[in-house]
């Protein structure tokens, strides 16, 4: 199959490690001011993160990234900018944030109302960092019941705390984006904003959708493009079967991929998407969990066109697709990327030091070009070893970025990378 994709609008992402150019994040905002251990759990963060420093070490990643030639856009930015631009937009974000199930009709037409015609900022601040019943900016009338029940530090618009995670709420493959369907309540509504972006921003007019069932859950983080053409799916918490299948047939049918593997991994805080456990850092290596080494295994799904005259075991349906495993996870993945062997560099040094620099993110390393990754300094092991590698590791803090369990692949959507 011929993957010469051009675009118009110079997006597009075949592998985890050609040399970025363009990127989105989200620099952590008042979103995080919300958590309290009332409610952190529940909104996905295992403490309570010092905003200040967690802006400051986002800061410094966005440095490093700049240094290194690639452009960041930052996604409030972003949503300001296309809330400026379109009233569809503003109709659209407001919609998906005022919940009138939970509101009733008549405080949700009144806060919808207001927030019409709130300037572009102030309404993307809203829509990122919710609103408390005390915040809303009209006197009770007295018939909203809603209102007279609930305490003034309950909110009226939830909180987006996972936001700076961009990853999970879109991803490219090859010139097209696939907007997710994120698992949990929590974050169910970063997909509305993200849409929004992609739909309305001028930058990125013309951009086509993959993937764009939003029945089954999948997110950006359980996806790893391991060459172009060839796509890793993790099945766990986050991302179910249902989402798996129907992202692959899709990308069949687009001609984005001819090979996706499936992952089964466990259900697990610590596990909770296929790059906490695994990450590529060069074109025939990665940076993976040791417990899970030998344990991963893939169901391997290919177009109908990929293999034609070989038989690998696997089941055909009516439209051409196979499915073959499950098999070891590593030597699939080689097969289908056309290589020998795929290189492993462990995380940690024994079992104690793996499981406390994999729950740091120690495996979740962000590819700048082949062989040079962004990582955080605390998984000190896992770097020593990366560098042994011959793999260059730029370093930046990240003890309150990673309160929300993510590393520098979970806080950085790549719109354009080279090709490898």
């Amino acid at each position: 199959m011929s993957h010469g994709w051009s675009t118009h609008h110079g997006y597009g992402v075949t592998s985890e490690v050609g040399v970025l150019r363009t990127v989105m994040l989200h620099r952590p905002g008042a979103e995080l001011r919300r958590l309290t251990p009332r409610n952190s759990d529940q909104l996905l963060f295992d403490g309570i993160p010092w905003v200040e420093r967690a802006q400051q070490e986002h800061d410094i990643f966005t440095g490093v990234l700049r240094e290194r030639g690639v452009e960041v856009l930052l996604l409030a930015d972003l949503l300001a900018e296309t809330l400026e631009v379109s009233g569809a937009a503003r109709v659209q974000g407001i919609s998906a944030a005022v919940d009138a199930r939970r509101l009733g009709h008549t405080l949700a037409d009144e806060l919808a109302g207001h927030l019409r015609g709130v300037a572009a900022p102030e309404l993307a601040e809203i829509l990122m960092a919710g609103m408390t019943f005390d915040e809303l900016p009209f006197a009770p009338d007295g018939t909203s019941l809603v209102r007279r029940m609930h305490h003034g530090s309950d909110f009226v618009i939830d909180p987006l705390p996972n936001l700076l995670f961009t990853r999970d709420s879109s991803f490219w493959v090859g010139p097209r984006v696939a907007i997710t369907s994120l698992a949990l309540p929590a974050r169910m509504r970063e997909t509305s904003l993200t849409d929004l972006v992609y739909a309305f921003h001028p930058r990125f007019l013309g951009v086509r959708r993959a993937y764009e069932s939003h029945t089954a859950p999948i997110e950006g983080g359980d996806v790893l493009l391991l060459a172009p053409g060839v796509i890793a799916v993790g099945v766990g918490e986050r991302t179910s079967p249902a989402g798996a299948e129907a992202l692959a047939r899709s990308l069949f049918d687009d001609d984005l991929a001819h090979t996706v593997l499936v992952v089964p991994i466990a259900q697990s805080r610590a596990t909770m998407h296929l790059d906490t456990v695994c990450t590529m850092v060069d074109t025939d290596a990665v940076v993976m969990y040791p417990a899970l080494r030998d344990e991963l295994r893939a169901f391997t799904i290919r177009r109908g066109d990929a293999y034609e005259g070989r038989d690998h075991g696997g089941r055909a349906d009516p439209s051409g697709v196979t499915m073959a495993g499950p098999d070891p996870f590593l030597p699939a993945a080689a097969e289908a990327m056309g290589i020998g062997k795929l290189r492993v560099i462990d995380t940690g040094s024994d079992v104690v030091t793996a499981e406390r620099e994999q729950w740091d993110d120690g495996n979740n390393t962000l590819a700048l070009a082949p062989g040079v990754v962004v990582a955080y300094e605390r998984n000190e092991v896992t770097n020593a070893r990366l560098t042994d590698a011959g793999i260059e590791v730029l370093t930046i803090p990240g003890s309150e970025l990673g309160s929300g369990r993510g590393g520098p692949r979970c806080l950085s959507c790549p719109l354009s990378r080279e090709t490898v």
